[in-house]
């Protein structure tokens, strides 16, 4: 491992900020584990359905606000996206090249879930696995993929949006929310919001892309703010304080994004410009650079796979010991919390061994063949901007 993390940190140019690579890896994580924390698949009369602890424990609610961390993606995929495109631009590169690139990175390992789990889902309905039960095994895999086509759309507009102020989208999500809740007008419009929602954060990094979120000031100011605002929304305007969506709730925070959790990403986004500093120090340490470096070079894989880890496990567990606590039983009490967590490392075993089977898919070259590219971490035009 000495040897790895020394490797690693060869492979690293000096001027590469390695925080921007931690703060994509917590979000990443933070999104697997709030998947895996708020997500409970409960087997009831030989059927899986899902099922949310926070509909029956809201006290858990602040769950949400530790492992909802899209903001935080957002923020960096706009910087990333920015500079990366401004650097294609010096090189003389065209826009088509630079895009097909980043969809690549984005759509290459996405295409992959779609033929696994369809050739699953036939299986299972061939072996004679109850109709419902796959049904909601597939929304359960299928339906996080939103994130990627959203964010895919954001990054093919940078050369749009990267100069666009974040304040106009936060109108667009302002004003959709007033006309539907404020006068009760007919919700069909409010998809506008899953663009104009994230686009919020995506503008904040292309902004800090340009140098003009530099600063503690602006951290604190995001963070104090955002948490004000989301406070104030939720207490006098009626907003879920959970931070994702919740069985059986009328309205959802994500689903398409409201206000809340608008200002509740600017809170994120600033806590995130706030922790540069000590990530900075942090990220040092070889060896924990070495574990950054590693989550980032499979973000996408470790995301499209860890809800079929969740599964395996549970349909493992319940083959070989029928129902388990915390794994296929109602999420309805403290119990099911303890054992939950105690179910977490089974988990990221499970991921372990999809990530080892799936991770060629994310970069063109084989697994064996690569080093560390390192290519968004920088200002555009850097020289070693290009080091592979």
């Amino acid at each position: 491992m000495r040897d790895f993390a020394r490797r690693i940190e060869s492979a690293t140019p000096a001027d590469r900020d390695r925080a921007v690579d931690a703060l994509r890896a917590i979000a990443i994580l933070g999104v697997v584990l709030g998947h895996w924390l708020v997500t409970a698949l409960v087997v009831d009369s030989g059927t899986v359905h899902g099922a949310s602890p926070l509909r029956y424990l809201p006290g858990l609610t602040p769950v949400s606000w530790l492992f909802q961390t899209l903001a935080v993606f957002f923020l960096v995929g706009g910087l990333v996206g920015a500079r990366s495109h401004a650097a294609a631009r010096a090189r003389g590169e065209g826009y088509g090249r630079w895009l097909r690139a980043r969809m690549g990175r984005l759509l290459r390992p996405m295409a992959v879930v779609p033929v696994v789990w369809s050739v699953a889902a036939c299986a299972m309905l061939f072996a004679g696995v109850d109709q419902d039960t796959v049904r909601a095994l597939c929304k359960l895999v299928w339906s996080p993929l939103w994130f990627i086509v959203v964010f895919a759309a954001l990054t093919a507009a940078t050369p749009l949006v990267a100069r666009l102020h974040p304040l106009w989208p936060f109108a667009v999500v302002m004003v959709v929310d007033l006309y539907r809740f404020g006068l009760d007008a007919p919700g069909g419009f409010a998809s506008v919001n899953v663009a104009a929602g994230w686009l919020v954060p995506y503008c904040l990094g292309a902004a800090w892309a340009r140098g003009e979120l530099l600063g503690r000031r602006t951290g604190w100011t995001l963070l104090l703010g955002g948490a004000a605002a989301t406070a104030a929304l939720v207490r006098w305007g009626g907003y879920p304080a959970s931070m994702v969506g919740v069985p059986g709730v009328e309205i959802s925070n994500l689903d398409p994004p409201t206000l809340a959790v608008v200002t509740f990403g600017l809170a994120q986004c600033g806590a995130a410009l706030l922790l540069l500093g000590p990530l900075r120090r942090m990220l040092r340490r070889p060896a924990l650079w070495a574990a950054v470096a590693t989550v980032n070079l499979s973000a996408m894989t470790v995301f499209l796979w860890h809800q079929t880890a969740m599964i395996a496990v549970t349909a493992t567990g319940l083959s070989a010991g029928g129902v388990l606590p915390g794994l296929h039983t109602l999420p309805d009490g403290p119990g099911w919390v303890l054992a939950r967590l105690a179910w977490l490392p089974v988990f990221a075993v499970a991921l372990l061994i999809c990530w080892l089977a799936f991770r060629g898919y994310e970069r063109q070259l084989p697994t064996r063949t690569k080093k560390l590219v390192v290519r968004e971490g920088r200002p555009a035009g850097s020289m070693a901007a290009r080091r592979v």
